[in-house]
């Protein structure tokens, strides 16, 4: 294959799922979708299509084949190596009221959604089951450290609490639906569990919403506005997402061992955008939601061309 073979290739990989975010942006351009239609699609992503995503993925799927200890192992130990780094970086580089939100942008992809759908392009259902099983360890990982960073340079006023309900985030990372899919269906795939056709059908047909509703929605939110507000705390948290840490975690992953399919999805997770929930999460604890917006943007925008570039590099190196 040439090498003009493999760059085709790798676009035909990454170009529909970033179309789809641009054609969010257009959308909400031209008036035909508002804030409302993204806040109910988001919600029915989140609650509905992706967690039967899920589910129906890893009910299908060859756990012989697709389900492994040491991948899940070294995604949370890299995930906390990300981690780590970035607080390191932000105590020497950025201000203060802003590490939190610096490391959260940093380290925290949105896997759910473009990791997902990038892997589902690579690999097709192959591709799913395997990052399916990873967001169990995306979502905890995930919340608890964002929480921790954010918690631990929350600015407050004197005299205040930390303003932190550790009961009220494990009670809801116990209810986030992906999680629960993932606790439903891998009992059920082990044990060789099948559903009625019809039920497989209208399943398929209500998980087929996901990927595209959801990478509209993420477009429809993307704010250009906010880029102007500041952007260099931004561009270095966004440099740090997409460049230095997919970078280091994945050629760690290759020393390590990993190869092919497992090393393609642990890139494309680890080189996903940082994620719109860190919006949401950065505002209700008091963080700087300007610099969030303006990293989300950042980074959502960056991807089209740096997954594009490491899906290129890796296949010409026939790592994956």
């Amino acid at each position: 294959m040439s090498l003009l073979d493999i760059f085709v290739s790798t676009l035909d990989v990454s170009l529909p799922v970033f179309a789809m975010v641009f054609i969010g942006i257009g959308l909400k351009r031209l008036g035909w979708i508002d804030q409302t239609f993204v806040n109910t699609a988001s919600k029915l992503v989140f609650r509905g299509t992706l967690p039967t995503l899920i589910f129906l993925s890893l009910l299908s799927a060859d756990l012989d084949n697709t389900f492994n200890p040491l991948l899940l192992g070294f995604f949370a130990l890299a995930t906390l190596l990300s981690f780590a780094a970035s607080w390191g970086w932000a105590m020497l580089r950025v201000k203060r009221p802003l590490r939190g939100v610096y490391i959260q942008g940093a380290f925290r992809g949105n896997c759910g959604i473009v990791g997902l759908a990038l892997a589902a392009g690579m690999y097709g259902d192959a591709g799913i089951s395997t990052g399916s099983l990873l967001l169990g360890v995306v979502i905890l990982s995930y919340n608890v450290l964002s929480v921790i960073a954010l918690a631990t340079w929350q600015p407050r006023a004197e005299g205040s609490g930390s303003g932190v309900d550790w009961h009220s985030i494990i009670r809801h990372i116990l209810r986030n639906p992906l999680i629960i899919s993932v606790v439903a269906a891998t009992p059920l795939a082990m044990l060789g569990v099948e559903l009625p056709d019809w039920a497989m059908t209208t399943g398929n047909y209500f998980a087929s919403l996901t990927l595209p509703l959801a990478l509209i929605c993420i477009g429809a939110t993307l704010s250009t506005r906010a880029l102007r507000k500041g952007y260099r705390t931004a561009v270095s948290a966004s440099l740090a997402k997409m460049v230095v840490i997919p970078l280091g975690a994945t050629s760690l992953a290759w020393a390590v061992g990993f190869e092919g399919r497992e090393l393609g999805v642990l890139f494309l997770f680890f080189a996903s955008p940082t994620a719109a929930a860190a919006f949401v999460m950065a505002k209700a604890m008091g963080g700087d939601e300007t610099l969030t917006a303006n990293i989300i943007a950042l980074t959502t925008l960056m991807a089209s061309i740096t997954v594009t570039a490491g899906v290129f590099i890796l296949r010409v190196a026939g790592l994956i």
